[in-house]
């Protein structure tokens, strides 16, 4: 299957839901990751921050195998996600990429996990995620873009604790080449719940930057006639 690592840009326009291009047969050619840069705090990130360098993703921390990769905005609340590219086990060559992220207190489930993988993927055949030797569960491809078909998971607090005590996942796909075929890419979980709690954390950081200011305090009211 054709390699295809892309930018946290596109990911991020993906799970906004951008409309959906019609699937290729033929791969684009790769694009170079963005390179990493180390990542500013406080009165520092915006004194870093060029103004050619808003929209631009950057690697704030690495935990393990995993990335928090951020957006740079003009407000520095950044939106980040833990990201980790997926390769095959025996070439190394980049076969599909991983973003996730911690959702609402209040949603049905704990965090939202988007997967690409190259357009030569079999989407009937759906693909399946599994965490250590655990039963695998099948997600429905949502669309494709230039860049690859995408799937989102929803996953349950349960689940997201099996992570957490785990090794490793496991994501298998149907090539379109070859049906009778499945490619399965191991996702390391080495550094995932301190990243995941990082990304938490980042959340929460960005909620407070939003949060508008306290609203003006009443004018006291005027002493009664005597």
């Amino acid at each position: 299957m054709a390699a295809f690592p892309k930018t946290l840009t596109l990911i991020l326009a993906l799970a906004a839901g951008l409309p959906a291009a019609a699937q290729e047969t033929t791969p684009p050619a790769p694009a170079a990751d963005a390179a990493a840069e180390p990542a500013a705090t406080g009165d520092a990130a915006a004194t870093a921050a060029a103004p050619d360098d808003m929209g631009k993703p950057y690697v704030a921390e690495k935990f393990g195998d995993w990335d928090l990769r951020c957006i740079r905005t003009e407000d520095g609340a950044d939106p980040c996600q833990l990201y980790q590219l997926l390769k095959e086990k025996n070439s190394g060559n980049p076969v599909s990429e991983i973003t996730l992220v911690n959702l609402p207190a209040d949603s049905k489930v704990a965090v939202g996990a988007t997967i690409i993988t190259p357009l030569e993927t079999l989407l009937l055949e759906q693909l399946s995620f599994a965490i250590d030797t655990g039963k695998p569960v099948a997600y429905p491809f949502s669309f494709c873009t230039q860049m690859g078909c995408v799937a989102r998971l929803g996953l349950t607090a349960e689940e997201v604790e099996k992570l957490k005590k785990g090794k490793s996942a496991t994501v298998t796909v149907v090539p379109v080449a070859n049906p009778n075929a499945k490619v399965t890419v191991e996702v390391s979980l080495n550094g995932f719940t301190k990243a995941l709690d990082a990304q938490k954390k980042s959340e929460e950081a960005r909620a407070a930057l939003a949060k508008p200011a306290d609203a003006a305090a009443p004018a006291p009211a005027e002493a009664a006639p005597q």
